[in-house]
């Protein structure tokens, strides 16, 4: 099985790789720059393979908590804007820190679904993630949380690593979560529950497994990641879901034991 994971990447050059708040996010709810660190090392691995990167990367509003511990507990909705405006430069901070240490530059994109559904807009993105790539940049995106409201809102980052994967024509879509794939059932509350290791109909899943919820600091859970792997089946794109959390995440998927659920491409 782990076979199938380290051939799909193996095979695959051009990656797009997402990174929830899980996974950025140490248990006291702050920013994980070890984690950073370590995984900025493994892309610029993966890069001296001649593999090309895009983050998705969550974690303003954690990065926001890290800088701003006072505003932890509020929940209005205009603190919360503001909160993802000082947590994305703190996160960006962060990011070009770990890639420096790799002599890797960095580059920002904050979009909301407006840029996606607009043809001149979306072609700039994907003429802008062309250039920056081919120069060697590895593009950060995240949703621009501070002036998204409900109309404009992706709503996830899972949703949005789909669109950027389809408008960059991506290989393979890679979601790094905090569980090893998908389940039969909730393996936290379900001692037997199975882990899904290939899914060739997302509609036969969907019959099979039973959802949970999103755990507290993401905003999405399995659901929006089986929405992501349909948007991109669709257009011949491999997706992997994976656990961000074990030791060297990324370039232990192209070991034969590596573990995940990988959604087949129609």
């Amino acid at each position: 099985m782990g076979n199938s994971i380290s051939e799909a990447l193996k095979n695959s050059r051009k990656l797009v790789i997402k990174i929830g708040s899980n996974t950025l996010a140490k248990p006291d709810g702050t920013i994980n720059i070890d984690f950073m660190l370590e995984f900025a090392e493994q892309c610029a691995s993966l890069i001296k393979q001649g593999k090309q990167l895009i983050l998705v990367s969550s974690g303003a509003q954690v990065a926001g908590v890290s800088t701003t511990k006072e505003w932890a507990r509020k929940k209005d909705v205009h603190y919360r804007q503001a909160l993802c405006a000082i947590g994305q430069v703190e996160l960006m901070h962060q990011w070009r820190k770990a890639f420096q240490k790799q002599e890797l530059h960095i580059g920002q994109l904050l979009l909301t679904k407006d840029d996606f559904e607009n043809e001149h807009r979306s072609l700039n993105i994907r003429n802008t993630l062309f250039t920056l790539v081919d120069e060697g940049v590895v593009p950060i995106i995240n949703e621009n949380d501070s002036v998204s409201y409900d109309e404009i809102k992706i709503g996830d980052n899972d949703n949005l690593s789909a669109l950027t994967a389809i408008l960059w024509s991506a290989d393979v879509l890679l979601l790094f979560s905090d569980i090893d794939g998908v389940y039969s059932d909730n393996p936290k509350t379900n001692p037997n529950a199975k882990l899904i290791e290939t899914v060739e109909s997302i509609p036969e899943l969907r019959k099979s497994i039973k959802m949970g919820d999103a755990n507290s600091f993401g905003t999405g859970g399995m659901e929006t990641k089986i929405q992501a792997a349909e948007k991109v089946n669709e257009y011949g794109i491999q997706m992997l879901l994976a656990n961000g959390g074990k030791e060297n995440a990324l370039v232990g998927l192209l070991e034969e034991d590596a573990t995940g659920t990988l959604f087949l491409a129609e």
